[in-house]
């Protein structure tokens, strides 16, 4: 298979530039009275950019004032004005960009704004604003009742969708020099997730890549979902770690959220576990508009995911991933199901999310073991198609399993990057030749491996998978597909990183005609034959079936399993 051409996004780009200019437009929102046009002028005089308040703008483009404007055309017309105003500002020069209270309160503007600026929520409670704003003139909207219960009104309806700003800072009675200083400090901080764009034939969705994704979850979400409803499907574990921040995002944001959460572990993969939650989601009410999110690892997304492909014959689907494996792996591509008797992953569906938060902050608290389990997926995608990520995971694979926050947050982009071309050129697993299979590389033995086990804990997926890479590269050797120096590499880096290699890393004992039987059951049978992901090199996978069992039951034999 020749190298895929990766869609890799930059990385995070910081407000600020190397020599102090500001990157982009700053456009600020919040109600009436707040001090947009105060702190924006000031802002505007320390970045070095124009400042533009676009209710001038707007009566300078209509030839009369707000008020006159709503009086002879109406708010709705005002409205789609304001929008055509804004976007023309965007389209221009960088500058800090003050709208309206209720320009934020449009859809579409909200969608330019994220596109091509920061935006900027300036929040302070009605006791604030009624001082401010009192005696004031020009405001149409205070001219509809008394300005606490008008206030009042407004923020019920508003603050959930200020809320989706890119950036939240609290205002009071502070100084115009202290909220300016507050607003820098924040945008010098501030850094855009970095996005991986997945495009398919049908559907298309957005992997965001970030720290602090789950804390400000809602405010990403809010415009992939068709209502402000989901149910949060999630482990105990991870609920304990990361479901309050992730609740209290939603809450912010107006998202009504139902949580159902399951043991942790491969034993959740079960009919008996998905029946228990598809119950409990249907008496939560559901609907069609309904939107599922995972919270957690490979289990919870495999298991959300596939409830969400047949609840109501198929909710929309979100993935936030908490695990590195789940990050680089699982959470991308739209493969969901669940485990049975037979074999792992028999029960299933292809189901794309309509988005996926990976949140690098989510990986810190990962023992070693689990970022091991993550590490091996992307090792696995280097040596499918992509000999300098391969490298890259020789100079820095020992920083991810140190738990560098750097280094996971380019290894997720990295793997993120090639899996969505892999998927984008053959989503439901249907090439002849190469295609999504190759993805399985090191699976078949590690799939057989884990089903040997029973999947009780003992061996992690991402454990099985490395072993797995190890013997895929040693029968490709054996029959003379790949180099010896190739497999010599390979062990190398996965040995001085203390990886899981061979059966030496086993107390148990295996056959290799119990393997082989585990090897019948997979899914990716056909016509009595089991499919092989091999190596022609690093970065040279292809699939075949034309692999004597014999050939693989005396490989087994030397790589130290009894007959």
């Amino acid at each position: 298979m020749s190298r895929l051409p990766f869609p890799l996004s930059a990385k995070p780009e910081p407000f600020f530039s190397p020599d102090g200019m500001p990157s982009r437009t700053v456009v600020l929102v919040g109600m009436m009275g707040v001090g947009k046009t105060t702190i924006g002028r000031r802002l505007a005089q320390i970045c070095g950019l124009p400042f533009v308040d676009a209710d001038i703008e707007i009566e300078r483009a209509a030839g009369c004032s707000i008020p006159e404007i709503f009086a002879r055309h109406g708010e709705a017309s005002f409205r789609d004005g304001e929008r055509r105003v804004i976007q023309r500002l965007l389209d221009g020069a960088p500058c800090i960009l003050a709208t309206g209270g209720g320009a934020w309160m449009d859809a579409q503007t909200r969608r330019l704004v994220r596109r091509h600026a920061v935006s900027i929520w300036l929040r302070a409670p009605v006791s604030v604003l009624v001082r401010r704003v009192a005696g004031r003139a020009g405001r149409p909207l205070l001219a509809q009742g008394r300005p606490e219960d008008v206030l009042e009104r407004l923020v019920g309806v508003r603050y959930p969708v200020y809320a989706e700003a890119d950036i939240i800072i609290d205002c009071g009675d502070e100084t115009v020099e202290n909220g300016v200083q507050r607003v820098r400090e924040v945008l010098g901080e501030y850094r855009r997730p970095v996005t991986v764009h997945v495009s398919l034939s049908h559907h298309s969705y957005d992997v965001l890549i970030g720290p602090d994704l789950i804390s400000r979850a809602g405010a990403w979400l809010a415009s992939h979902l068709p209502q402000k409803r989901v149910a949060v499907i999630t482990d105990d574990t991870v609920a304990e770690l990361h479901l309050p921040r992730l609740l209290a995002s939603f809450e912010e944001t107006g998202i009504r959220a139902d949580v159902i959460s399951v043991s942790g572990g491969e034993e959740s993969k079960s009919l008996a576990c998905y029946g228990d939650v598809m119950n409990r989601l249907l008496s939560t009410g559901i609907e069609r508009k309904t939107t599922v999110v995972a919270l957690g690892g490979g289990v919870v997304g495999d298991l959300a995911g596939f409830v969400a492909a047949t609840a109501l014959r198929g909710v929309p689907f979100v993935q936030i991933p908490t695990t590195l494996l789940s990050q680089v792996d699982s959470s991308v591509g739209g493969k969901t199901g669940i485990n049975a008797t037979a074999g792992k992953n028999l029960i299933g569906a292809f189901h794309q999310p309509v988005a996926v938060l990976a949140d690098s902050s989510a990986l810190a608290t990962l023992p070693r073991r689990q970022r091991v389990a993550g590490y091996a997926e992307i090792v696995k995608s280097g040596l499918i198609a992509d000999p300098e990520l391969f490298a890259w995971c020789e100079t820095r694979g020992g920083d991810v399993l140190d738990g560098d926050p750097e280094a996971m947050a380019e290894a997720v982009r990295r793997a993120c990057a090639f899996k969505a071309a892999v998927v984008a050129a053959d989503e439901k697993e249907q090439a002849a030749v190469g295609g999504r299979a190759l993805l399985n590389l090191g699976h078949t033995f590690g799939h057989a491996l884990e089903a040997d086990l029973g999947y009780d804990g003992r061996l992690l997926h991402g454990e099985a998978v490395s072993i797995g890479l190890h013997l895929a590269m040693a029968l490709s050797v054996e029959l003379g597909y790949a180099p010896v120096e190739d497999l010599h590499r390979l062990d190398r880096h996965l040995r001085s990183l203390d990886m899981p290699v061979s059966f030496d890393w086993f107390r148990e004992s295996f056959s290799a005609d119990t393997l082989l039987h585990h090897m019948t059951r997979d899914k990716k049978m056909q016509d009595g034959k089991v499919a092989f992901v091999l190596l022609r090199g690093i970065g040279k996978a292809f699939t075949t079936r034309d692999i004597p069992s014999e050939t693989v039951r005396n490989l087994l034999i030397r790589e130290g399993c009894r007959p």
